[in-house]
Formats: C-alpha cells, structure tokens, sequence
C-alpha cells in the first residue's frame, strides 16, 4: 500500500445493523474513507460511477439486483474497482459465478474485523483475500471445471512467470520481489496478460489460467 494513501471504500448492504456498522468500521479507521454505504445495488451504482471508490465491499443476496449482477455492471464501467463479496454462504456457484463477474476476492460475514481490514488493503496491493475454506473451494471448483488438455496461448514466458504468480496469490509487489522487477514492470505485464486472455481483472485472469490450464 503506498504510504499516507488513503483506501476508499463503498458497501453494498441490505442488512441495515451491518452497514451501518461496516460504515462507522471504514470512516473510523486510519488510512479509510468511506464513499457511500447503500442498501441495494441500484441506488449505489451512479454514485460508484461518479465517485470511483479503490474498493467496494459487496453482499450477494440483495433485494432486487443481485450483487453478483452488481458486479458484473460496476466492472464494465469501472474495470479498476477492487471488489470484495461478503456472504454467510459458501456454495460453489456462488463463488464460481462471483469470481467469473470480476469479484477480487470472497469473504464470509463472520470475518473478524481486524481481517476485513486487512483484506481491504490486501486487495487494494494487488491481492486477492479470501477465507482459507473458500480459498480450498476454489481451489477444487476449478480443478473440477478444468479443461482436460492445456490450450496453447500466445503468452510470454515471462508473462505466464507473471500469470502464475496472480495464481499462487501474489500481490503485485511480491511478483516484483519474487521476479527482481519493478513494480511498474509488473503492471505492464499484467496488462498484456489481460489483453492476450480478453480478461478485465486479477480474479478472471486467475479464473481463466486454472480452468484452460494456461500454467
């Protein structure tokens, strides 16, 4: 995280006792500010527009517009977000399919506060946070949906180094180190890994690499 940054965070929360605490969480907390807390995804996705918050902590289950569906329309207008889902559920269509819309990362509801924190700057570096039995989830949902023989792609050597190192969970200033490059360098690899995957973030990168056995 750069020094003195200050992470923006917007929520999407139908539960109004954990907004509001989300809320008073982020703005009362050093190094966070809080852009916006909304019950639904339609009230929050024009002010996302407008005031293109670093991070939005996103519920799945939400009256009308599904946050899964929330996600899909934040990333087309505003690729750069970071988003992470919180739920109280697990299933694996619902991982699969948070993953696939361009979520960052997966968390459940009961994550302690000093993790969600955490989380937030995690993701914000480049990381993609998730709970160890949700990371074990994903883990088996694609080597279960994986393709049986690996495709041939028009990456780099270099840029599948890069590819694997999003897959171990890397944020970007840990492929610079684990690759003596800068991290400059490293944003630049990863952006012709996008355009060479036709992916828009880390999670889909990742999501594409695991299932066409790219690494």
């Amino acid at each position: 995280m750069i020094k003195n940054k200050i992470i923006h965070v917007a929520i999407v929360e139908d539960d109004d006792d954990m907004r509001t605490a989300l809320q008073h969480l982020i703005a009362s907390t050093e190094g966070f500010a809080c852009d916006g807390a909304f019950e639904n995804c339609e009230s929050a996705l024009s002010r996302i527009e407008e005031e293109r918050p670093d991070v939005i902590l996103m519920d799945i289950n939400l009256p009308g517009m599904s946050g899964i569906e929330g996600v899909r329309r934040i990333k087309s207008f505003c690729p750069e977000v970071n988003i992470l889902m919180q739920t109280v559920y697990q299933d694996d269509d619902n991982i699969f399919r948070s993953i696939c819309a361009g979520a960052s990362g997966y968390l459940l509801k009961r994550t302690p506060k000093d993790l969600l924190l955490n989380s937030i700057r995690e993701v914000y570096s480049g990381g993609a946070p998730m709970n160890s039995s949700i990371a074990r989830r994903v883990i088996e949902l694609f080597r279960k949906t994986a393709v049986p023989a690996r495709e041939e792609s028009s990456l780099t050597q270099r840029e599948i180094e890069i590819l694997q190192s999003l897959v171990d969970g890397c944020s970007y200033k840990m492929i610079a180190d684990r690759h003596n490059i800068s991290i400059e360098t490293v944003r630049n690899h990863i952006k012709h890994i996008y355009e060479k995957l036709h992916v828009h973030s880390k999670s889909e990168a990742v999501a594409k690499a695991l299932k066409e056995r790219l690494v």
